[in-house]
């Protein structure tokens, strides 16, 4: 945490985190324990503040939030920011909560609601985040409606594909962004094939975008279609 400057305060707030996901049995994640937490899950997020999109960000949307990683470490890195932590299913809205309060967060929320269906995030954000949720091409398409001109959409993935890579620059060529950049971050000693891929709204969202939840993955816009 030391090397990308954090004040006093946030630190002692992703401490607060770390021992309720070690202490919380049903935090929506394998890895709990703190030394692995602290590289895994907090180390990984902070890695997106390399990017000056993360860094500028002041409305952010978290999708598929879990366990809270990136969206609680970006809420207490990033103090000025609101963080919508957006996440499906229930039970892990309630983990997120819990989170919110043990860390005392004043900046994030979570939203019980698929990205698809969630009208009052339409065009409100500078930034959509998402770790380990979905295919590039699925991510475009669930973030685009979310963005504001000139927004950015920010996916922590591992190992590049070429195939996935090329599914998410025809989404994106589709729906109005434009990959900037694919960077390779290397979050903690040992860390392999992490790399941030970052694209910009730079054009208007279709009409009939977002499409009724769920299609976005089960009839994913592809490069051959």
């Amino acid at each position: 945490m030391e090397r990308f400057g954090l004040a006093p305060e946030a630190e002692a707030a992703i401490d607060r985190l770390l021992v309720l996901l070690e202490a919380d049995d049903d935090a929506p994640t394998t890895v709990r324990a703190r030394a692995k937490a602290l590289d895994v899950h907090v180390a990984d997020s902070l890695s997106g503040l390399e990017l000056q999109a993360v860094r500028d960000a002041r409305r952010i949307a978290d999708l598929g939030a879990g366990a809270g990683f990136p969206g609680l470490v970006l809420a207490t890195a990033l103090p000025r920011a609101r963080v919508s932590l957006v996440e499906s299913v229930g039970r892990k809205c309630a983990w997120l909560e819990r989170s919110i309060a043990a860390m005392g967060l004043a900046n994030a929320s979570a939203v019980n609601r698929r990205a698809e269906d969630w009208p009052q995030g339409l065009g409100a954000h500078d930034l959509v985040t998402a770790r380990a949720l979905a295919p590039l091409n699925v991510l475009v398409e669930y973030a685009a409606p979310l963005l504001a001109q000139a927004g950015a959409l920010v996916a922590w993935k591992g190992r590049r594909d070429a195939a996935e890579e090329r599914d998410g620059e025809a989404a994106a060529s589709l729906l109005g962004l434009d990959l900037a950049e694919v960077r390779r971050v290397r979050p903690f000693p040992g860390a392999r094939d992490r790399h941030l891929y970052l694209y910009v709204k730079v054009g208007s969202t279709p009409n009939g975008y977002p499409r009724r939840p769920g299609m976005a993955s089960k009839r994913p816009l592809r490069a051959s279609t």
